[in-house]
């Protein structure tokens, strides 16, 4: 296994079709024919080779990417990258596991034909923690997912291949669902904007359909906020649930005044670090100059929260382990990682207060609710501090140690998973000792998308995104 002493980063910027163009770009100058689709992901290709050396975040390639035959959309002919986790024809899905053979998927996931719809061209797929589980992109007996922004860092979990792709300027935009923070923390790590949508805004995937609790919800991280806004309306124009408010094309800033309550530490005590109260204060500074009431709000969530999550991330694995023949017929839990095993082996022990587990964690809606109450958005920090070194958060890590570190690294970001609600991460201009970006979240009431993405414009039109090319 390489390890890295020095801060190094990675990028794949250049100048070739892909140019410095986010997706909403590289489509246009595609439309207009000053480059064309087959040499974008011809160029493409050659960066992500270029960086994966470094980055080790692609999972598999689709052998001759091509450019649907008469592909529309906002981001015709854009490449991209599908998660390891989600069903593309002709490549296995592996799930990030070594605990069985994966097989060729026969046809595509539902949310993956709705993100094709846009038009872009997948490259490949990205890699994962085993099933998601983890915040960031890590094995026993695997290289681990690098940060591009500096390689001895996490690119953040479980959509890390797709963020460290993305951030180093391989592909504009890629593939990323979230059932505890899974694109927003990723994002925060790599500097990206990473929208969860409202829990039922996109197409359901086949296993979130089969959870007691659906908590899972697919979508993308990008550079741009414009990229985020495009692909939620593309994804509407193929199918819009009729139960939410339709979000539409947001463009930009719509210069209404919203009143935003903020934390600086989580509901259930954790205390974020220096760099990340620091990023948050800037970002009340910055909302307050540009005309939004800004205020403290401390949300009343019931204390077993956590505890409670935890069981049902146990309950999650158990489920894996009951189920894992249907994804290979070698399945062998013993082969799962630490993390999946201690999380199967915890719940075990605790299965009987499921029902309680469930009951409680349904009520955290009302909570939340009463939280918004006079505010249109709720601030806080995406997690409670920077990306950690690699090997803080490895799944070879002891169990009791290894939860106890992610349950302080992950304080804020599990709640929008169990109610619902959509939230975006914001990448703000500071930037830790390490070089490492710094993200803020900001959260809504469901169906509030167009709302979080016009405070997510307005910050980047104020102070424009760092970029890793510039570092």
């Amino acid at each position: 296994m390489t390890t890295f002493e020095e801060r190094t980063t990675v990028h794949a910027f250049r100048d070739d079709a892909l140019g410095e163009h986010d997706a909403v770009g590289l489509a246009a100058a595609i439309r207009r024919g000053e480059v064309g689709a087959a040499e974008v992901a011809r160029d493409a290709v050659e960066r992500v080779r270029a960086v994966e050396e470094r980055l080790h975040a692609v999972q598999a390639y689709v052998e001759a990417p091509a450019p649907a035959a008469g592909a529309g959309g906002p981001f015709a002919g854009v490449p991209t990258f599908v998660k390891d986790n989600t069903d593309y024809r002709g490549l296995p899905t592996g799930h990030g596991s070594a605990a069985f053979t994966p097989r060729d998927a026969r046809r595509h996931a539902p949310f993956a034909r709705q993100f094709l719809s846009s038009g872009v061209t997948v490259l490949g797929k990205t890699r994962l923690p085993e099933f998601g589980f983890s915040p960031t992109t890590e094995y026993e007996d695997a290289e681990p997912v690098r940060n591009p922004w500096n390689t001895g860092h996490s690119a953040g979990g479980s959509s890390g291949g797709s963020a460290a792709l993305v951030a180093a300027g391989a592909v504009p935009i890629a593939h990323a669902n979230d059932g505890g923070g899974s694109i927003r923390i990723p994002a925060a790590c790599c500097g990206l904007v990473g929208l969860k949508p409202t829990r039922g805004r996109v197409v359901a995937n086949a296993q979130s359909r089969q959870l007691p609790l659906d908590i899972v919800s697919d979508g993308v991280v990008s550079r741009s906020v414009r990229d985020s806004a495009a692909f939620l309306a593309a994804a509407e124009t193929y199918w819009r649930n009729p139960e939410l408010p339709p979000v539409g094309l947001v463009e930009g800033p719509s210069g209404k005044r919203l009143r935003v309550g903020f934390m600086l530490d989580s509901p259930n005590g954790v205390r974020a670090d220096a760099a990340t109260r620091a990023a948050v204060t800037d970002t009340v500074a910055t909302l307050e100059r540009l005309g939004h009431t800004v205020e403290p709000v401390a949300p009343a969530i019931d204390p077993r929260f956590t505890d409670d999550f935890l069981t049902y991330w146990g309950l999650l694995s158990f489920l894996i382990g009951l189920t894992g023949r249907t994804l290979g017929t070698d399945f062998d839990r013993r082969r799962m990682d630490g993390l999946s095993r201690g999380l199967h082996e915890t719940y075990v022990k605790n299965w009987r207060g499921t029902p309680g587990v469930l009951r409680r964690l349904r009520r955290t809606k009302e909570a939340y609710a009463a939280a918004f109450r006079g505010f249109d958005l709720l601030l806080s920090p995406v997690l409670a501090h920077t990306a950690p070194p690699i090997g803080h958060l490895s799944p070879t890590v002891p169990y009791p140690e290894l939860v106890e570190r992610i349950l302080r690294y992950v304080a804020f970001t599990p709640v929008d998973n169990i109610v619902g609600t959509p939230s975006i991460s914001v990448p703000t201009p500071g930037a830790t000792e390490d070089g490492l970006p710094v993200g803020v979240m900001f959260s809504g009431r469901p169906g509030s998308e167009r709302t979080l993405l016009d405070v997510a414009f307005a910050l980047e039109a104020d102070r424009p995104f760092r970029r890793v090319q510039d570092v």
